[in-house]
């Protein structure tokens, strides 16, 4: 009889904290994808990785990279044949946006438009300190790096919620409806503008004057310019321990960047030389759908391996090449909250400290838009990470009509290649601060690594 175990029991605990602790360094420096595709580029050329554009000539064993705007990136290992290992995560995570034209002065407080990204609860965003992290471009082409919030000297921005004392109305909304989109409005200041012609004390929106002021004199933005900016809002949160014994991970984006991480580490922890050639994909744009030309639903991937294949003299055609490839989405799922087990199926479903999950489809009501994985591919999964003695549980997210979810899986899926999810289970998935069992986020790590290695030599 199938029985879940602790992922805990089977690993080395001291190897298990030591990695959490380099994982949540990770997070708390790691907030939007541009930052994740900086990181990720940073840790591979320490390793040897090198631009893939630069080199005319490949040979088995090169390291090599490719980035997109900044946005989404691609490490590979070159193999002795044209067959892909592939794994691919999502360095995207929900979150607010500014509105390109988002500073205005309302009953005397500058406030700032936003437009939230991907899945969020949006009352969980209320009165919580948040930071703001992206790129401003000018005219020039002039790039500025903005990061405000972070640091404790550093002032955060707040979302202002209504006082309970005068919240009847809002409290007989929905609570889908509690906070409305357009009420995700950020506090950016409260001082008017300043100087010795008391004829201008008289103007209107002295506020957002003094705030426009600060802008242009500490990081040379004037209002135009962030029409070409892309600003994100994101929880002022560091990584934490959590539990009283520090068996979990508390902090905001781990989904996906648990699976980034621990995916990165094994890509750069393979030694040697392979049969099937090692991709280790990091996309953008999942959270939303994979459109755009950064995300998996673009041709980037198969960009990468056309000019892979060509400087590797490889001459097999490139759709025959991922038919006979396999991929894992390095996604997470849901872990069952006891608060709230009615809308698990718990037979099926994934179990903080239990090990990393395979999802073997995803989709919602009827499996649709789902992709899902062969019974022959799950059991060659099964058999590698029993080998190695890897914790590991089945799950599905929800029960059948309760609702569902997708992954990249299904991209991966649509050019020939066997894929099947795998990632660890995240509790409170969505919220500003989600949380992991850092036993999982290890048996994820080697999972990765034994999926790129297994009869690979």
């Amino acid at each position: 009889m199938y029985e879940r175990k602790w992922a805990w029991d089977s690993l080395p605990r001291e190897e298990v904290n030591s990695f959490s602790e380099e994982y949540k360094g990770f997070l708390s420096e790691v907030k939007t994808e541009r930052e994740s595709v900086k990181y990720i580029l940073k840790m591979a050329k320490k390793e040897g990785f090198e631009n893939l554009e630069d080199l005319s000539k490949l040979s088995p064993g090169d390291r090599v990279y490719m980035e997109l705007r900044g946005k989404s990136i691609i490490l590979g290992i070159i193999g002795k044949e044209p067959r892909f290992r592939v794994i691919g995560s999502h360095i995207d995570a929900p979150r607010i946006d500014l509105k390109p034209l988002p500073v205005y002065e309302d009953s005397g407080i500058a406030m700032l438009k936003t437009h939230y990204y991907g899945g969020i609860k949006k009352y969980q965003w209320v009165n919580i300190p948040l930071a703001m992290h992206g790129l401003v471009v000018l005219k020039s082409g002039e790039k500025i790096e903005v990061k405000i919030g972070e640091e404790d000297d550093s002032p955060v921005l707040l979302v202002p919620d209504l006082l309970p004392h005068l919240a009847k109305k809002q409290g007989e909304r929905k609570l889908s409806d509690g906070i409305k989109g357009e009420e995700l409005r950020l506090i950016f200041g409260n001082m008017p503008y300043s100087d010795s012609n008391e004829k201008n004390k008289k103007e209107k929106d002295r506020v957002k004057k003094n705030v426009l002021r600060i802008l242009k004199e500490e990081y040379g933005i004037e209002e135009e310019d962030l029409i070409s900016a892309e600003l994100e809002i994101v929880p002022a949160l560091k990584a934490r321990d959590a539990g009283i014994d520090k068996s979990m991970v508390a902090a905001y984006g781990q989904d996906d960047r648990v699976c980034a991480f621990t995916q990165l580490k094994a890509t750069l922890d393979l030694n040697g030389v392979f049969k099937e050639t090692i991709v280790s994909c990091f996309v953008d744009r999942e959270e939303i759908g994979s459109d755009g030309d950064t995300g998996a639903k673009s041709n980037f991937l198969e960009y990468f391996l056309e000019e892979l294949m060509d400087r590797s003299a490889f001459e097999e055609k490139l759709n025959r090449a991922l038919i006979n490839s396999k991929a894992i989405s390095a996604d997470v799922n849901a872990a069952v909250n006891p608060l709230y087990k009615e809308v698990h199926e718990e037979q099926n479903a994934a179990y903080l400290g239990k090990g990393v999950v395979l999802t073997k489809y995803t989709g919602a009501r009827g499996k649709y838009l789902a992709s899902e994985a062969h019974a022959e591919y799950v059991g060659w999964i099964r058999k590698i990470l029993d080998e190695r003695k890897i914790p590991w549980q089945p799950g599905l997210l929800g029960k059948v009509d309760e609702g569902g979810g997708g992954t990249i899986a299904k991209y991966l899926a649509k050019r020939g290649m066997q894929v099947i999810d795998m990632g660890p289970p995240v509790l409170s998935m969505h919220s500003p601060y989600e949380i992991t069992s850092k036993a999982d986020v290890y048996s994820a790590y080697l999972a990765y690594k034994a999926f790129f290695e297994a009869e690979n030599k």
